[in-house]
């Protein structure tokens, strides 16, 4: 029997598991003792990983749509040669700004650096992450902020700080083994910001039940409030930020009173938040989609960064003001994908950066793509307008999870080429494909994770490949020689020559990872970025801005603010009621498809869709637990759900998981404009009883 040491692909956190296997058969799944994530424990999707592409394989060998709209299985080398020709003709007819594609943080980081460059240096297209859906947010606030995407914490802060704010998160259910951290800490306060009792807030300290999207609102009022009492870290803010003056200035408009009647909070509790900022030696702010998925969501996770700079809660342990990513490798994405900044990170307009990426790769820098990916909603409008006419989706479900998910549907209708590649052929995005690519899962790939501290570590097959079957990276290798790349190709054949590649690339950047090399990663506790040649690995848990530095210019944080906007979607007389969306139970992920082999946690959640509906509104509307009824949007759409009565959402609004299609039919498309993250969070709705049907 032999023991493979692999990272989960599932949520941000990439748990280590230790994988026993013997005749091509996972015997058992143990969560890795002395990886300094998970340190043993594990939630049940990753426990899980074994069953997965047990229940719902399909054939290893890609499909055609045929003439009579069929899909027909072929061989691999007659696909490859048919996208090839295809995405060459489209570029030829429109350019290459006619091609795009929607990746995903699932993959490790040497397939999205591969894709990338068949994609955006040579068809010189557009590729976007679903990423888009939940990090872009902060990843614009950290650049802005902090001079670079750079989370700066470490998860044992969370067993370091003795105030914890979690702020639109519910590690209860996303993210068990942060919870299980901060269950750990003895000596916590926990402060939950949520519109919603969720489970997370039903076992913290306070809970604050703001009113859904006025978090700026809060957070411009503790500002106030800090000021007023002094409650600042005078030092800090001189030594180590720029602009706070300005920021004084502007939140002087937001008095408790104000505050108080947006938020729908008391002064009381606004002063005794500020209180529990003050008294805290060790504060930590975390966020997560709750923030990021909003109308005006860049300023918000910069309005709580500001309150960890203003107190000095930032660089020390057990502080921060910290975003908590989604996927297993959106850090990957973010920083080695080539779509919205180059390889490593930096600007397509920065000739140094320019210079060293083409050095990195030895190309010219007429081969490397001049400008970043138009992002996920520009690519789905773009479709609809005519103005794309080829997709290719990867290891992603749009048509179940994009904002507003019939446009989706919409834009399939106008494609000439709609490519999907994914290890089940059976979801809401693969059953409209015209070219299906089959692909295996992590289970039998190699590859590199950076999760949401910044820590690198290894995925390494635990099963071997049977016939017919391949990664992700040899699809994208595949149809890249289709293309005619050449010699193009010859630096990026496996996993392990894209990683020195993308080495190379981040050299002298904050992400620098010269000094990780595979076998250092393999068997290893994980390696946080940045991490340079020459250096000596000390210590496990690493944190950003220890020493007051950052990514700017001027070597300081920056205040940064805006005067609050007006909600471009209020509540109406038509739409009195607020839809809030997010995860449900810990066995769900995204849009099922994978928790679905998972039988323990599948019968922990219904297939009909449901919704959160408070006992008040329901009695009002003659609803009754599990009746099914319908929902109405702003969008223009309409779902049915079944109902669950709680009083742990407020009268006027609904809490319906994501996990169903039902739900992003109904949020609309309406982006932070800094970011184009989605606003799924809080969409007007009116609900209607369903009467005279059998």
């Amino acid at each position: 029997m032999k023991k493979v040491q692999s990272t989960c692909n599932v949520c941000s956190l990439a748990c280590n598991l230790d994988f026993y296997v013997e005749n091509e058969q996972i015997v058992k799944v143990i969560p890795t003792p002395h990886y300094p994530v998970n340190k043993g424990f594990s939630c049940i999707k990753g426990i899980s990983l074994d069953k997965q592409n047990t229940k719902f394989k399909p054939s290893p060998l890609p499909k055609i749509r045929n003439v009579k709209g069929e899909m027909q299985e072929t061989t691999w080398e007659e696909a490859y040669d048919y996208v090839a020709k295809k995405l060459l003709e489209i570029k030829e007819t429109y350019g290459g700004d006619s091609i795009a594609a929607i990746s995903t943080g699932q993959l490790p980081l040497e397939e999205m650096a591969l894709f990338s460059h068949v994609m955006r240096n040579f068809l010189r297209g557009h590729v976007d992450g679903n990423t888009r859906l939940c990090m872009a947010t902060s990843v614009v606030a950290h650049k802005q902020s902090f001079g670079f995407d750079a989370p700066p914490y470490t998860l044992n802060d969370f067993e370091l700080s003795d105030t914890i704010f979690l702020i639109g998160a519910n590690p209860i259910v996303t993210h068990p083994i942060i919870w299980s951290r901060i269950r750990n800490n003895p000596n916590k306060k926990v402060i939950v910001i949520d519109p919603r009792r969720s489970e997370t807030a039903q076992r913290s300290d306070y809970h604050y039940a703001l009113n859904g999207k006025t978090d700026i609102y809060l957070f411009y009022g503790l500002a106030y409030i800090l000021i007023e009492k002094d409650y600042l870290d005078h030092n800090y803010i001189e030594a180590h930020t720029e602009n706070f003056q300005g920021f004084k200035d502007l939140v002087a408009e937001y008095t408790p009173d104000v505050v108080a009647k947006e938020t729908g909070l008391s002064i009381e509790s606004l002063y005794e938040m500020a209180g529990l900022i003050h008294t805290g030696e060790r504060v930590s702010f975390w966020w997560t989609m709750g923030v990021n998925q909003g109308y005006e969501a860049v300023r918000t996770a910069q309005s709580i960064i500001n309150l960890a700079l203003m107190t000095g809660n930032m660089g020390r342990p057990g502080t921060g003001a910290n975003s908590i990513t989604g996927q297993c490798n959106a850090m990957g994405s973010r920083v080695f994908s080539n779509t919205a900044g180059l390889y490593g990170g930096g600007d397509y307009d920065n000739l140094v950066r320019r210079k060293a990426v083409c050095e990195a790769l030895q190309i010219t820098d007429e081969q490397l793509i001049n400008k970043p990916t138009l992002p996920y909603n520009a690519i789905i409008e773009k479709i609809n307008s005519g103005e794309i006419k080829a997709l290719w989706i990867v290891s992603t479900n749009p048509r179940h999870s994009w904002t507003n998910n019939t446009t989706f549907q919409e834009a399939l209708e106008k494609l000439e080429l709609f490519i999907v590649q994914d290890i089940y052929d059976d979801t809401h995005t693969s059953q409209d494909a015209g070219v299906f690519f089959p692909v295996v899962s992590g289970l039998k790939k190699t590859g590199t994770y950076i999760n949401t501290e910044r820590r690198l570590s290894a995925m390494r097959p635990v099963l071997s490949k049977a016939e017919h079957e391949k990664t992700d990276l040899e699809v994208f290798l595949g149809v890249g020689k289709a293309l005619g790349m050449g010699s193009l190709l010859d630096l990026w054949q496996t996993p392990e020559a894209i990683f020195e590649l993308m080495k190379k690339c981040s050299k002298g950047m904050p992400c620098d990872i010269t000094g990780i090399t595979y076998k250092a990663l393999e068997g290893s506790a994980g390696i946080q970025w940045p991490f340079r040649e020459g250096e000596t690995l000390e210590e496990d848990e690493r944190r950003l801005f220890e020493d007051g530095n950052y990514y700017t210019p001027s070597k300081k944080a920056k205040f940064m603010f805006d005067k609050i906007m007006d909600n471009p979607l209020p509540t109406t007389a038509e739409f009195p009621y607020i839809l809030n969306t997010g995860r449900d139970t810990v066995g769900q992920w995204h849009t099922q498809v994978r928790s679905r082999e998972i039988g323990v946690a599948e019968d922990a959640y219904a297939a009909q869709a449901y919704i959160y509906i408070h006992p008040e509104l329901a009695k009002e509307k003659g609803i009754k637990e599990n009746e099914i009824f319908e929902v109405a949007s702003i969008n223009g759409r309409t779902s049915r759900f079944a109902a669950r009565i709680t009083e742990n959402v407020t009268v006027n609004q609904l809490y319906a998981p994501m996990h169903y299609i039902e739900t992003n039919n109904l949020t609309p498309s309406l982006y932070d404009p800094f970011s184009k993250e989605p606003s799924y969070k809080t969409t007007p709705i009116n609900i209607y009883k369903i009467v005279g049907e059998c």
